[in-house]
């Protein structure tokens, strides 16, 4: 068992303060993640604690000893770098490479012996490598070459591994099967973890506790849960982003929003029926559009229910888990009486939410234009005894129409937006809204 101790470390260039009182506690069997912006100190961390860069202020300790006052061989026989880059101009081969990994272990003129050539052996396999074990280290892939770089970490055999960025060079498959290998090592051989990565999301997924950087300083410290908010997201990075539990991996998920592209406003207003997330980047598309979004009914602490809130769309809500009441149906009628074109989700429906379709079937009858965004066939998502089919058939029947896809349904409100523009002028002396339904006459 092993102990990091971070203890309140300042770190510079020159005249210049890249960490400011940084302070945190690991210990053996623990994996850390540390994020934040391009120049947030991230990669000055994993500098300073592989006494690479000595802190101005502060000390680090590995149990009780300060890391700084212990011998470079003694350091290298607990603590192993993956570095972002490792540059090797040298031909070596990538066993020759990984096997530089037992150096702290051997005398200083003793050859590798058959127990060391099975320690590399055996990190090579784990990383998959060994394929490689003759081929020159010039020779590979960039994400080849990292691994390779793991394997040698892996090789030297140490208490506390220090990653800067170990997937950047990767595609997704090697990055799962890197990132599944450190959590199977932490957990079995008690490895102490500590990484810098940019992927909220690989970091949430597999950190047990995640540290986020601003400007060298700590802004938030602990369980993902605790740190990896939409708040902290937008303080340390400057976006918005929708964070939520994914369904699958139960880890959080973070996806962040593009910055409104600053469309001039359509004076139209979409009104649309989602859920579940269904609606959450459509939502986001129309706004960008310049179009007016209004959603319902919601139900609290549903993606799309924060998405609304994220960009401040006015929704109507009901509570969680709860049928849609008189009081919600009647507030999302009257939402939908304002608006220009209604669009249906690809969403999920069951009795909780019919009644979203019974108000779609209202405002088309008052001439409300109804576009049905079916990205997945009704039948997977009717969970309503057939109920929902058939509201959407009737709606289909009587002028609904069917779109596949997010670029079809902007195509199809592009091409309706100047006639339905025009009729609005034509009869802004009337008293019935809406009274122009352009889809029927399509």
């Amino acid at each position: 068992m092993v102990n990091l101790n971070i203890n309140g470390i300042d770190c510079s260039y020159g005249s210049t303060k890249i960490l400011d009182d940084v302070q945190f506690a690991v210990k053996s069997g623990e994996f850390w993640g540390i994020l934040g912006p391009n120049g947030s100190g991230k990669s000055t961390l994993i500098k300073s604690i592989s006494r690479v860069l000595k802190p101005t202020k502060g000390t680090i300790f590995i149990d009780e000893a300060d890391i700084y006052k212990l011998k470079t061989l003694d350091v290298a026989r607990r603590l192993a770098v993956v570095p972002q880059d490792s540059p090797i101009t040298f031909d070596f081969t990538a066993l020759e490479i990984v096997l530089m990994g037992r150096n702290p272990h051997m005398s200083q003129f003793g050859m590798e012996k058959k127990e060391d050539l099975d320690i590399a052996k055996n990190a090579m396999d784990l990383t998959d490598t060994w394929q490689f074990a003759d081929r020159s280290i010039t020779e590979l892939s960039g994400g080849e070459r990292q691994r390779v770089i793991i394997a040698r970490a892996l090789t030297q055999e140490p208490q506390i591994l220090l990653l800067d960025e170990p997937t950047n060079h990767l595609d997704i498959c090697n990055q799962l099967e890197i990132m599944d290998l450190l959590t199977l090592l932490c957990k079995t051989k008690k490895l102490l973890i500590v990484g810098v990565f940019h992927d909220f999301n690989l970091a949430a997924r597999y950190c047990d506790s995640l540290i986020l950087l601003m400007n060298g300083k700590i802004v938030a410290v602990g369980e993902s849960s605790r740190t990896l908010t939409k708040e902290n997201v937008k303080k340390v990075f400057r976006v918005d982003a929708i964070v939520k539990t994914h369904p699958v991996t139960g880890a959080l998920h973070v996806t962040p929003l593009s910055k409104p592209q600053n469309q001039p406003p359509k004076n139209l207003t979409v009104h649309m029926v989602s859920g579940g997330g269904t609606g959450s980047t459509l939502m986001k598309i129309l706004t960008d559009e310049g179009y007016t979004v209004t959603a319902g009914v919601l139900h609290l602490l549903d993606t799309d229910y924060e998405t609304a809130q994220l960009l401040k769309i006015q929704a109507v809500t009901e509570a969680s888990f709860s049928p849609i009441t008189d009081e919600s149906h009647q507030a999302n009628l009257e939402l939908i009486r304002k608006s220009d074109f209604l669009v249906i989700a690809s969403t999920q429906f069951g009795e909780g939410n019919l009644r979203n379709l019974e108000a779609a079937e209202k405002a088309q009858e008052t001439g409300i234009p109804i576009i049905n965004l079916e990205e997945t066939p009704i039948a997977e998502r009717d969970f309503s005894m057939g109920k929902a089919s058939t509201y959407l058939t009737k709606l289909k029947n009587h002028g609904a129409i069917t779109v596949k896809n997010t670029n079809e349904l902007l195509q199809l409100l592009n091409s309706l937006e100047e006639t339905l523009q025009q009729q609005k002028k034509q009869s802004a002396d009337k008293t019935t809204p809406n009274a122009f339904h352009p889809l029927k006459s399509r």
